[in-house]
């Protein structure tokens, strides 16, 4: 089959070309668990202590390649003036407000982009931007609003930086009354529009029923932030067993016009298995009335991006792209500024995901957490406690597990998360109480 006509600067970057999976999970972790901090009965600890033995895998099995927690460990690195250094968060929360307060120690040429993430619910948003970060410092799961508020990143290489906006999943006022959900999710993407200087709309073309056209929510921010140049990401594509349907999904999304410019479309319109975006002839007199009145799509998009969050290699093309729209002008943080949250925010997130991950329906929405021990110990480890609140006993079980498996797993996924965000070890202990 024929591919489009090439439009604008690269329209079609990657299309049905390498199709990579994310890094392979890691084998072989092994976190030694003991108790800490004098926790009482239904109190798992996880202890991340240094690792040592020679036979233990490379963080890049897990983390990608680089990773923070393989220069911790001592495991050889590439040539450092290829792989830009990605900086840690500091455990401090003294030390990471000064450093945002800090003066930008950018160059006289300096450069700047503030980028806004737009998407529906579980996207990929956040994945994509701890991929762009070079830290998983932002919430990830499978489930709806692992995002609750707005959360900052900064790339900062060379002359340039590029400020991430990673915004909840936009969703409609009706939603978010219905679910009872937090303000935030309602205004936070429409506040981050108002500084940004390009919008990275994000489509998951994995989900059959949303990816044939943009939500109305996403189409009303465009329209009314016209102004604020936009590109296109098709994410998750290495899901999808037919390729092709990229084009017609292109099409619908874009209108047929991708930086001022008609598509070549004249054989996306075909038939193809497993694709809900039907051929122009198929179409009746009523659904060619609904697409008259309903807007599917944005026709102003600059560029569009095809690619798989997990994969590093698709990514940086992405990454590359937003540091060369950087424009002349000052820096808003110094350059070791990775993200504007707290040490303790990064924590909670990172608990919250993996409760996220490990529980099933409604349980974890109703987990409350408090942070009641966060200082450093005598050897510059980092030694958290926090307490799990929830509103039920049978809620309790669940969260515990059988012999405290469940609880410990997290603990230790969380640990092994933060020492590659704060560069040290990390003592987290997690306590499961009933809200009273």
């Amino acid at each position: 089959m024929a591919a489009p006509s090439r439009c604008g600067v690269g329209v079609f970057r990657g299309v049905l070309g390498i199709w990579k999976q994310g890094p392979d999970s890691a084998k072989g972790w092994v976190a030694p668990i003991r108790s800490l901090l004098g926790c009482q009965r239904r109190c798992v600890s996880c202890v991340v202590g240094t690792f040592a033995s020679p036979r233990l895998a490379p963080a890049s099995h897990r983390y990608g390649q680089g990773s923070a927690l393989d220069r911790f460990l001592g495991v050889t690195q590439p040539d450092s003036s290829l792989t830009p250094r990605v900086p840690a968060v500091s455990m401090c929360k003294d030390e990471q407000d000064e450093l945002l307060i800090h003066s930008p120690d950018m160059p006289e040429n300096s450069r700047v982009l503030r980028v806004v993430l737009l998407g529906a619910p579980n996207a990929g948003k956040s994945t994509l931007s701890n991929q762009l970060l070079g830290r998983k410092v932002f919430p990830v799961s499978k489930k709806v609003h692992t995002t609750r508020c707005q959360a900052l990143g900064v790339i900062t290489e060379k002359e340039a930086q590029v400020i991430l906006l990673d915004t909840p999943g936009i969703i409609s006022p009706v939603k978010q009354k219905r679910h009872r959900l937090e303000s935030s999710l309602l205004e936070d993407p429409w506040k981050s529009m108002e500084s940004a200087d390009l919008v990275v709309v994000l489509v998951d073309v994995s989900d059959k029923w949303t990816r044939n056209r943009l939500s109305p929510q996403v189409l009303q921010c465009l329209t009314q932030f016209s102004q604020v140049p936009s590109v296109l990401v098709l994410n998750k594509v290495d899901c999808l067993k037919q390729k092709s349907v990229l084009l017609e999904l292109t099409a619908a999304l874009t209108e047929g016009v991708v930086n001022g410019k008609k598509l070549n479309m004249r054989q996306a319109f075909r038939s193809y298995p497993g694709t809900h975006c039907p051929s122009p002839a198929a179409k009746d007199s009523n659904t060619q009335f609904v697409e008259k009145t309903q807007k599917i799509g944005w026709p102003h998009f600059q560029e569009i991006f095809m690619l798989s969050a997990l994969s590093q290699v698709d990514v940086n093309t992405l990454k590359q792209y937003l540091l060369a729209q950087a424009q002349p002008g000052p820096w808003e943080f110094h350059s070791e500024v990775l993200t504007s949250q707290t040490p303790e925010e990064i924590c909670v997130n990172k608990v919250r995901e993996k409760l996220l991950e490990h529980l099933p329906e409604e349980v974890p929405y109703g987990v409350q957490q408090k942070t009641v021990l966060w200082e450093e110990g005598p050897n510059g480890e980092l030694l958290i406690q926090q307490n799990l609140l929830v509103p039920k006993e049978s809620h309790m079980r669940i969260l515990i597990g059988k012999k405290g498996q469940l609880i410990s797993q997290i603990a230790q996924e969380v640990s092994r998360d933060l020492m590659d965000i704060f560069l040290c070890d990390v003592h987290l202990c997690l306590s499961v109480k009933l809200l009273k």
